[in-house]
Formats: structure tokens, C-alpha cells, sequence
């Protein structure tokens, strides 16, 4: 798709003043997939500005890699310090560095391994709650499961279901304001008062409250518990000086908000896939039973759970959660045959890079075998579910854990089933979440009772 020019072409539609604004509002995931089209990189219109989307999975890489000291993270980004602070999540430069030096101890895969009990055991609790031919919507429970697992990763305890669904209230609001600011170009509404705004006020004090009020706790004891928020009570910066309370409540909001919506949205996707393909939930079955024997996933039983790590693996391709990444050139830069100015906004999408028939032949069709070591698998940069290089996400392995825990879990005890009339459709928030999934739970031995009557 290489043009010799240094001049990225423009995508087509572009409108006065609002460029591809309307486009980008109606239908998001189309108009990324579309743009894939017309070339490695081609320039499109939010407002008066233009934003260069990046298309070829090598110069994607690229960006993330070998070039990445010349871009700091970008748009999105920085409308998500809508959290407070300059937290891991959207931290840019030596900053971004130091601090993930000092939370890197809590992800290493030993300490991973250490949170894997506290996983089931969170999940497990939150599963006494189904009930046998319950409706359920399917994406809120798994939004109350992995908060709850973050939680009590964070914080060593879980807040009661009440408590739990104003978090998740709080985060979501704070999300979406941060997309509404990123991509509409108009600025200077946010500082009105207006509902939205009053609204997004509300959802940050009460997370800052719920955090603030864990933190003074564990200051008055902090020998009482091993979790994230003890370390980040104990850390030293580079200059040997403590985190202050705004830098760890920060953090922490910064990690509840970023650590459960990937996984949420990634175990929806996939009990969604599993309603429509009884054969492949049958095989779940079958290797649940036989890896777990009715027990509680445990370190031990993940090497062995083959297909449920596939499951999770193509639910993050063809589900990806993230429709957009943003990033922005410091410098002049040159990627492939464009030059590019310091200043250029620049996004990609992994959503429609992991749905491109030229990376992934039947990019539609949701085939966990395709990730066989025996099959041909996609080319370099084609995959990254999570980034690539030094800002790949820290979180990765937690989630690659929690999702294949979740999933062997739930498919072990339950059977999800569509529930009549539910039609389910994408939606591109900060991510591209089901837009109505509600399905009956079974109990896997009444259901089997069922069926043998």
C-alpha cells in the first residue's frame, strides 16, 4: 500500500470545517476500517486539524519500538488526566519510565501467579449471585467480576455490590467524557456547567473519595496487608522520597479504572462467541472438566488449560477493546514514505488491524484454532492486543491470567445461553463493548439434567 510521496493522502469525505468529524460520530469502526484502504498512512480531518491514522502493522510497530522516543502518547491520552495526575496509564516521558520501574514489582509473573487464588476465590463469591435460569446482562457481571478482582489486587478488600456499581458508574462517566473530548474538536464546553460536566465532577470525587479513604486506612496500619496500594505506600523515588498522596491516589484510580474494563469487555466477547458456537463451548467444557476436576483454577492449571488461553486469544482479536490509540510526533518524523511534522497527531486501530482480510484470512470468523502453533500465523505488528514495545501495557500478563481464570471458571460451573430477541451490536466507546448482551445462566449439572429427561 506504500505511495512515494511524503504527503499522506487525504481519506475521502472530508466536509468543511467539521472534516471527518461526522463520520467518526456516526459509525467510528466502519470509517476505521474503511480508511485501511487508502494507504500505510492517510491524513483525515477532526475539525480544522488533521490527524494521521496509521494503517500498516510495521510501521505500527515501529511507532511503539525502535521510534518510540519520538512520540509522546497523544489526544486520548490526555484527556484521560481526567483521572488526576499524570498516573502510569497516561504518564509520557522519563516520568512514564520511573514510574513503571517502581510498579513493575507488582506485575512480575511470580507476583501474578500470588494473585491467581485471590482470583477465584473474588470470582467465585460474585458467582453465588447467579441464579439457574436467570437473565443476566452478561457485560455488567463481568464488569462487577474484574472490578472486584482489581479490587482486591489494590486493595485487599471488595466493596459490597451497591458500593461496587457507583464505581463502575464513576469510571465509565469519566471514560466517556474523555472520548467526547477527543474526538469532537470544539473546546472550552468542558469548563461550563452543564449536566455532563456536573456529572463528570460527581463520578471523579466519589473515586477519589472511595481511594482516598482506603489509603488513609492503610496509613494507620500498614502492616495489615500485601497489595498494591501497601506498595505504593512504601515506595521510594528515584530521589529516595515517598509517593504523596496525590501521586498514589492517582495511581490507583488510574489502575481500577484501566485494569477491569479490557478484561470485562474481553470475557463479554467471549461468552457471547461461546452462545453462538455450541461446539466450541462443548470443548471448553470438556477440557474444564478435565484440567480443573471440579476445583478452583489455581497457577498449576493454567499451562494446561490449551484452549481456554485460545478462546481469550482470538476474543482479543477479532473483539479487540480498543478502536482507537493516539499518539503524537515530538519531533519530525518520517514513517515509511511520509514526513510528518513535530506536533502531528497520529491514531491507529487495533480493532480493524486484527479484522484485516490481508492480515487474518476469514477475519469475521471467530476460529480459536487459528492460533494452532501448527497453523500459519499473522505477520509481525499484525497481533498486539496489548502494544508493543516499552509503553506495552503493564497489565498484560494480569489480564492474559485473570481472562483464562475467568473463563475456565464460569464455563466449569455455568452455560450462558442468548436470551430471546437479543440483538447484539458493537459499540466504540473508550472501548468497543457489546451493545446489549443479556443471557440466561444455566447450571451446567441442572442443564445436563434437562437434557437427559
Amino acid at each position: 500500500m506504500t505511495v512515494d510521496t511524503t504527503t499522506p493522502p487525504h481519506a475521502p469525505g472530508r466536509l468543511p470545517v467539521v472534516g471527518h468529524v461526522l463520520p467518526l460520530l456516526r459509525d467510528r469502526l466502519a470509517f476505521m476500517q474503511e480508511v485501511r484502504g487508502h494507504g500505510d498512512v492517510v491524513q483525515i480531518r477532526v475539525g480544522p486539524r488533521p490527524v494521521f491514522v496509521v494503517n500498516s502493522p510495521e510501521l505500527i510497530r515501529e511507532i511503539l519500538t525502535a521510534q518510540s522516543a519520538n512520540f509522546s502518547k497523544g489526544r486520548l491520552f490526555d484527556k484521560l488526566r481526567l483521572f488526576g495526575g499524570s498516573p502510569l496509564p497516561v504518564a509520557d516521558g522519563p516520568h512514564h519510565l520511573q514510574r513503571r520501574r517502581l510498579m513493575q514489582p507488582s506485575f512480575h509473573r511470580e507476583r501474578i501467579n500470588s494473585y491467581i487464588d485471590r482470583m477465584g476465590t473474588t470470582a467465585q463469591d460474585a458467582l453465588r449471585a447467579w441464579e439457574d435460569g436467570a437473565r443476566l446482562d452478561v457485560l455488567h457481571e463481568m464488569q462487577l467480576m474484574t472490578q472486584g478482582i482489581v479490587m482486591s489486587v489494590l486493595f485487599s478488600t471488595i466493596p459490597g455490590r451497591d458500593p461496587a456499581q457507583a464505581i463502575m458508574s464513576s469510571v465509565d462517566t469519566v471514560f466517556q467524557a474523555a472520548i467526547r473530548r477527543a474526538v469532537v474538536p470544539v473546546s472550552g464546553w468542558e469548563r461550563l456547567d452543564l449536566p455532563g460536566n456536573r456529572r463528570l465532577r460527581a463520578a471523579n470525587a466519589l473515586l477519589r473519595r472511595t481511594v482516598s479513604d482506603i489509603v488513609t486506612a492503610r496509613r494507620a496500619d500498614p502492616d495489615a496487608h500485601d497489595d498494591i496500594v501497601s506498595l505504593l505506600l512504601e515506595a521510594r523515588d528515584e530521589e529516595g522520597l515517598p509517593l504523596d498522596d496525590e501521586e498514589i491516589l492517582s495511581e490507583i484510580t488510574g489502575l481500577l479504572a484501566a485494569g477491569s474494563e479490557t478484561a470485562a469487555v474481553t470475557m463479554a466477547w467471549l461468552f457471547h462467541e461461546l452462545g453462538r458456537n455450541p461446539g466450541l463451548e462443548e470443548r471448553l467444557h470438556q477440557e474444564v472438566d478435565a484440567v480443573l476436576a471440579g476445583g478452583q483454577p489455581t497457577a498449576d492449571h493454567l499451562p494446561r488449560l490449551d484452549l481456554t488461553r485460545r478462546l481469550v486469544t482470538e476474543t482479543l482479536r477479532l473483539h479487540n477493546a480498543a478502536w482507537i490509540v493516539t499518539r503524537r510526533a515530538t519531533v519530525p518524523v518520517r514513517l515509511g514514505a511520509a514526513l510528518l511534522p513535530a506536533g502531528a497527531d497520529l491514531v491507529w486501530s487495533p480493532y480493524a488491524l486484527h479484522r484485516d482480510p490481508e492480515l487474518h484470512p476469514d477475519p469475521l470468523r471467530f476460529d480459536p484454532d487459528r492460533w494452532l502453533p501448527e497453523r500459519p500465523q499473522p505477520p509481525r505488528g499484525a497481533y498486539i492486543p496489548f502494544g508493543a514495545g516499552k509503553r506495552m501495557c503493564i497489565g498484560d500478563g494480569f489480564t492474559w491470567a485473570e481472562t483464562t481464570v475467568l473463563t475456565a471458571l464460569i464455563a466449569s460451573r455455568w452455560t450462558l445461553r442468548h436470551a430471546p430477541g437479543t440483538t447484539v451490536r458493537p459499540v466504540p466507546a473508550i472501548t468497543v463493548h457489546p451493545s446489549s448482551l443479556h443471557m440466561i445462566a444455566e447450571a451446567r449439572g441442572h442443564a445436563a439434567a434437562r437434557e437427559a429427561a
